[in-house]
């Protein structure tokens, strides 16, 4: 017997959030979400995103025992920003059951059709920020702290459900060079006819850490206006952006963090971080206290770390400034001995950003897939 119950409570959060930690803690390619992230996520209190969203989540039970759990989020904005009827879907996690899929995207679809939706979307949270796509390719290799891990079954159930592809994302991975000398002379050359300047961040963070905080604040600005035209984005406020400045903050090495200036303004930025996956993973979740040895170890002795984001302003986006974005970042990997860097899931369409690498024999090592349903074409009798 099956049974999808919304939940509120904090108790019941919390067999959310345990839920996809327990299932996948045998997986040796699964890294766990920050469990107090998670909380916050979801906490109105604590993400301003509910000002113009609303969000539903629900557990699956399977003869009394948790079997799956999704959650639905009615972006207002992002369907206002792009003129959709859209309800996103969000941290689905299931066991190998097709009739829990089922039940757990039947109170989605019931959801969709009271709001007047005409489409259901996912996985895909909040805003950019967050983690996005169902892994559809790469089921052998590492999963990091911004992507969401899953099974292959999970496509399968996508499938039957009739879900039909919206969009992929790609991650590649990079060998990190020892020195790029071309580069080097190509972004001195493009600073000094351009005014463009390298923040130092290091400096910043001993001596002036409330400028520096200015600094990350105009970088996650930059973010929002260069993201703005890409799928499934939305405007982030000012409180969202400080939880995402204090985010940054936890994982922040110097070497990592690319700030590129003109006239003291930031005109665009890279970050990277090292990769905290064996913390998550020794710590299940959280850094205190089983993760923090291996925490210590992942920011004192760096072998992979993972791009964040990059952004350019529009004002910006062809003078240049990307061949300092990458010449502060590779002497900064190099400087810290990392010998692989991943990328973040790109747009496959996003040429513009996967071409940054195409020097570096990028290997392409993940796809993600965003799905769609058509909230009309349910019916639950046929699948």
């Amino acid at each position: 017997m099956i049974e999808v119950k919304q939940i509120r409570s904090k108790k019941d959060k919390k067999k959310f959030f345990k839920f996809l930690i327990d299932m996948y803690k045998d997986n040796p390619y699964a890294v766990p979400n920050l469990y107090t992230d998670e909380f916050a996520e979801f906490d109105p209190e604590k993400n301003d995103a509910f000002r113009f969203a609303e969000c539903k989540m629900f557990l699956a039970y399977k003869d009394g025992k948790i079997a799956g759990r999704i959650a639905g989020i009615w972006h207002r904005g992002a369907n206002e920003k792009f003129g959709l009827k859209q309800l996103r879907f969000t941290r689905f996690d299931v066991i190998d059951d097709f009739e829990v899929t089922k039940a757990l995207f039947a109170e989605l679809f019931k959801w969709a059709k009271e709001l007047g939706m005409e489409e259901i979307i996912g996985p895909i949270s909040f805003s950019d920020l967050n983690e996005e796509g169902m892994l559809i390719d790469g089921f052998d290799k590492d999963s990091t702290y911004i992507e969401i891990y899953n099974h292959p079954y999970y496509v399968e159930h996508m499938e039957r459900l009739g879900a039909y592809k919206v969009v992929d994302w790609h991650c590649l991975r990079i060998a990190v060079p020892e020195k790029d000398e071309r580069l080097e002379r190509l972004a001195n050359a493009i600073a000094k006819r351009n005014g463009y300047t390298v923040l130092d961040v290091k400096w910043y963070l001993r001596h002036n850490k409330k400028k520096l905080s200015e600094y990350i604040m105009q970088c996650l600005d930059v973010l929002d206006e260069a993201y703005a035209p890409l799928y499934g984005t939305s405007p982030i406020n000012k409180k969202q952006k400080e939880r995402e400045m204090r985010t940054i903050y936890q994982i922040l090495l110097p070497e990592l963090a690319a700030v590129i200036l003109k006239d003291d303004k930031v005109i665009a930025y890279g970050f990277m971080m090292p990769s905290i996956n064996e913390v998550l993973r020794k710590g299940r979740g959280s850094v205190f206290p089983r993760g923090i040895i291996p925490y210590i170890k992942a920011m004192t002795h760096v072998e992979v770390a993972d791009m964040m984001s990059i952004g350019i302003t529009k004002e910006h986006n062809n003078k240049g400034a990307v061949a300092l974005i990458l010449n502060s970042s590779l002497q900064g990997l190099t400087k810290l001995g990392v010998k692989y860097l991943e990328t973040g899931p790109m747009l496959e369409h996003n040429t513009h950003i996967q071409n940054l690498w195409k020097n570096y024999n990028p290997e392409l090592v993940k796809r993600r897939r965003c799905w769609g349903l058509k909230v009309d074409d349910y019916d639950p009798d046929k699948l």
